[in-house]
Order: structure tokens, then sequence, then C-alpha cells
């Protein structure tokens, strides 16, 4: 057991929530709290959609796609396949069951509760124990500066599927973090930066006021979403190059996060950072098992520094 009381996980979609599923495996409900990347989010068929959010929550939960690691288990699509008969735009598809959690947020949050408020209800409805935060209350979209132009995050990374080559990633809208985003950082013991993309799952939530100042108080692990010179899942390896210039590597992930980092996981075998201290593990997570024990490897190099 782990003599961390209070862990924050900073997260984005599937990598993110693997890690914090194995972190939950392993520590009591009420001592992690994890903050969510909402940049992804936008309005689709006049539904408020928060993918990360939500892949966190399926995981947690139990329910997430195991081989996709997004959606749910044994999802069904006959109203989107009626859409696609209709003719209408069916390019991001929603599963019936998902379709539920959708409709119940945009009339939550038409009600006046905030995003916080609609999270903490549905995870209580799943039956989610640990505290799973929206980085912001507010719209915060995130959008894609590439040589075709300026895209939405969707547009670019689902309908483009990713293709047109990325110039910069920036934040839109109000900048401001729900207040319970910068009590939780302010309490932590450790702050645990999953394996998500740094550009567009991690750097949203760096780029709220006063986050970078919270975490600058508080020991942050990060784990190298860079496995073997590619990325575990995702657009990654491709936008450090374009983003960067430089190879994907564990170096590039330590850059990237500079003077945030007191600690590294990165996959055995792979090339060492300099600059900061390193934990090797293997870090690809296939299994539940494999989840908790590289969560329990990187408490244990966390306590080092908390």
């Amino acid at each position: 057991m782990s003599r961390l009381a209070r862990v924050v996980a900073l997260s984005g979609g599937v990598g993110g929530a693997k890690l914090v599923d194995g972190l939950a495996a392993v520590l009591p409900p009420e001592a992690l709290t994890v903050i969510v990347n909402t940049g992804d989010d936008f309005v689709h068929w006049g539904l408020r959609i928060c993918p990360d959010l939500d892949t966190v929550m399926y995981t947690l939960a139990g329910l997430a796609h195991p081989v996709q690691g997004w959606g749910l288990a044994g999802e069904t699509f006959a109203g989107f396949g009626m859409v696609e008969r209709l003719g209408g735009p069916a390019w991001f598809r929603l599963g019936d069951r998902d379709l539920g959690t959708h409709l119940v947020r945009t009339e939550r949050l038409a009600a006046g509760q905030s995003l916080t408020e609609v999270t903490a209800g549905l995870c209580r409805s799943l039956g989610v124990g640990p505290r799973v935060l929206p980085m912001c209350d507010t719209p915060r979209p995130t959008l894609i500066d590439t040589v075709d132009g300026t895209l939405d995050f969707q547009d670019w990374l689902v309908r483009r599927r990713g293709a047109p080559v990325v110039t910069a990633v920036r934040s839109t809208g109000p900048s401001a973090p729900s207040p319970a985003v910068l009590a939780a950082i302010a309490a932590a013991d450790v702050v645990v930066i999953g394996p998500s993309n740094p550009y567009v799952s991690i750097d949203p939530i760096l780029a709220l006021d006063g986050v970078r100042a919270a975490l600058a108080r508080r020991p942050v692990i990060a784990v190298s979403p860079i496995v073997g010179g590619r990325a575990v899942k995702g657009p990654l390896a491709a936008m450090i190059g374009q983003l960067a210039g430089c190879a994907p590597s564990p170096e590039a992930i330590a850059a990237h996060y500079a003077d945030l980092l007191h600690g590294l996981v990165i996959e055995r075998g792979d090339p060492v950072p300099d600059g900061v201290p390193v934990l090797a593990e293997a870090t690809v997570m296939t299994t539940p098992d494999d989840r908790a024990r590289l969560a329990r490897a990187v408490l244990a190099f966390a306590e080092r520094f908390a």
C-alpha cells in the first residue's frame, strides 16, 4: 500500500485512463483525484460531447471497450445507422448507450449545473469511486493549426484522421480552471501525468490560469507515452517531429515538460534522457494486471519525491 494519501493524476483519453484505472486499483478511492482534459469537447447534434471525460469515467466504471479503450464494451450503433441511412453527417459516431450519457449531460448543463457537478453525478451513477474533475467548467476548445488551415480538434483527429501536418496547437475560450482543480493540486502529495499526448491532452490543462504555478509547488512524475520510438496510440509520434523538430523519444517528452518534472517513467530499453531522474518499467498496459503493476511502480517512484 502506498503511503501517498492524496494523488492527483492528469489525464487525456485512452492511455491516461488506463494508468488512472491502475491507480484506482491500488489506492483507496478517496486518495485519487483525476483532472481530465476537456479541450476535445464539442457540441455534436446539439449534445455536449466530452470524449476524454467519458473515456476516464467508463474505464473506471469497468465499462470501456477492452480493445479500443474508448467507448463502451458491447456497444451498438443502431441510432447512427439510421442517421447514415437518412443522409445525415455520421463522421463522429455515437453509440446507442453512449448517447444516453450525452443526453443526460446536456440536459443537466442546460438546467444550470456546472460540468464539474454533472461529471460527479454521472460518476456516482456508474459507481466510480475516485473523484473525476473536468479541467474547467467553461468550454475551452483545442484548435489545430495545420498546413491546410485551422481545424477544430475533432475535425482534425476524427474527420481528417489526423492527416494534415500540424504547425501549432492552441486553446481558445476562458482560461480559468475550476476551483476544485487548483484545490486538488494544492492538496496533492504527488501529481502524476499520465501517458497521454502532451500537446493535445496535457498542455490544455497546463495552460489554464494558475495550474503551472500550482504544479511547481508539488512533486510531478510523468509516464512517457513513447515506447520504442513510437506512440502507444494516436498521432503523437508525428506531432513531435512536426512541432518539436526531433524524433519521438523519452528525451522529447522530458524536454516538453522540462522544469515541471521531478521524475520520468520510461519503457525498459528506451534511451534514458539526461537531467531528470528516470524509472525504467514495462509501460504498455494490455491487461488490468499491467495497469495495477505500473501504478504501483509509479507510486513507489513518486514516494522518493513526496
